[in-house]
């Protein structure tokens, strides 16, 4: 059973979130935010900044990929791509992050005192796959910058050696159903054209949209391999990652170079209209209970839409499966003991089984939703051992070598 003060601490966890979906169901009519533009974030939500200089082995920026919404990306670039020449880390850091004495380094007379690799001049640069990571959080609250969210991308980053994307989707009510679903579409293609923008790119010079800012982005450009793509969803995040995959196989070629190698699904959000065991054995559960999370989907889905086999929520329905389960991208599911919603994770990785989809499911004992992921928990053993476990399984498919790992 989960420890005592996990118990208490959930409590106040459903007090406080009950609370929050409360107050957004009653202001949700009132609501003048564009919906189109949305909002990637509460403003009651602990935040961490970025971070464009290397600390604990990872960099991290914000950027903005598109003016007319609020959808945003927080870059999390493992200091594994720098050079190796230097005597030891710590100089070779502060090397590379040294601003040059002309400016050289530096856009327009700016000192960029973070990592460029226009610093790396006259130096291979090495290339790492890309993670695209959409956080959990009902579709109505989380963000891609909260202290968690940025702790795990950065344990995620530094662990597969890899370039993580983490997508702040807008949120609902102020943009519900599709608004979040089509941010994942629209960063998977904007991933596509930077590597394509970036194969045109000659040497040191730019290039520059119709405001004069660059359209390249720096990081992603230099050291992103778009033929490593893993989708890494959390809670009502691994419905968007899933939704994306779909979307993939059924772009083929057209998302060149971007391929989608691997997703992780962890406990995903799934729904359905016909209760399933664990969902009535654990409709109490920790932290977040089934009538919580209701609330949550009513806000996601319009009058109109809801239903509780929606696309959105039940992959396993027709009107929601798009490409045969065959086509889809090997999938690792990750569950928890006491969480209502393990089932439906569980039966979506039988059906990928069953269609001969590498999709291996990992259950944990003595665990709740979100318990490699949720701040309180993330330095449990069972968190880091998730964590340990998902990248075993997600190098098998993002090596260059191949199949070193098994699982």
């Amino acid at each position: 059973m989960p420890p005592l003060s996990l118990k208490l601490h959930s409590l106040f966890f459903k007090y406080h979130l009950r609370h929050q979906l409360h107050n957004l169901t009653q202001s949700a009519h009132l609501q003048n935010t564009d919906p189109k533009f949305g909002i990637t974030s509460r403003p009651e939500e602990p935040v961490v900044p970025a971070n464009p200089t290397f600390q604990n082995g990872v960099a991290t920026k914000n950027i903005h990929i598109y003016p007319n919404s609020s959808l945003s990306l927080r870059i999390f670039l493992p200091d594994t791509v720098l050079p190796l020449k230097a005597p030891n880390p710590t100089s070779r850091v502060r090397a590379l992050l040294s601003p040059s004495p002309d400016g050289s380094n530096s856009d327009d007379g700016v000192m960029y005192r973070g990592y460029s690799p226009d610093q790396l001049v006259g130096r291979r640069h090495r290339k790492v796959p890309i993670f695209l990571q959409f956080h959990g959080g009902g579709f109505v609250c989380g963000s891609n910058d909260t202290s968690w969210n940025d702790a795990f991308c950065r344990r995620m980053a530094k662990l597969c050696d890899a370039i993580v994307v983490a997508v702040g989707y807008r949120l609902a009510p102020e943009s519900p159903y599709p608004a979040a679903f089509e941010d994942g579409i629209t960063v998977l293609k904007w991933v596509a054209k930077q590597v394509n923008l970036a194969s045109v790119q000659n040497g040191r010079s730019r290039i520059f949209d119709s405001f004069g800012s660059s359209m390249v982005e720096p990081w992603l450009a230099a050291h992103g391999d778009p033929s490593r793509c893993v989708l890494l969803g959390v809670s009502c995040g691994a419905n968007l990652a899933d939704y994306v995959a779909r979307k993939a196989v059924e772009a083929g070629d057209l998302l060149d170079p971007i391929k989608v190698v691997a997703q992780v699904l962890m406990y995903p959000f799934f729904i359905g209209s016909t209760p399933t065991r664990s969902e009535i054995k654990l409709a109490n559960s920790y932290l977040f209970d089934k009538a919580t999370c209701m609330l949550a989907w009513k806000l996601f889905l319009t009058e109109e839409e809801f239903d509780l086999d929606h696309p959105a929520g039940n992959p396993l329905m027709p009107a929601g499966r798009g490409p045969p389960l065959k086509n889809m991208p090997p999938t690792l599911t990750v569950v928890a003991q006491h969480d209502w919603m393990r089932d439906r994770g569980i039966a979506y990785s039988e059906e990928l089984r069953k269609a001969n989809v590498d999709a291996p499911l990992l259950d944990y004992k003595d665990t709740v939703h979100e318990f490699a992921t949720l701040d309180v928990l993330l330095e449990k053993p069972q968190a880091k051992a998730c964590a340990e476990d998902i990248t075993i399984w997600v190098k098998k498919y993002i090596s260059l070598r191949g199949h070193e790992f098994s699982y």
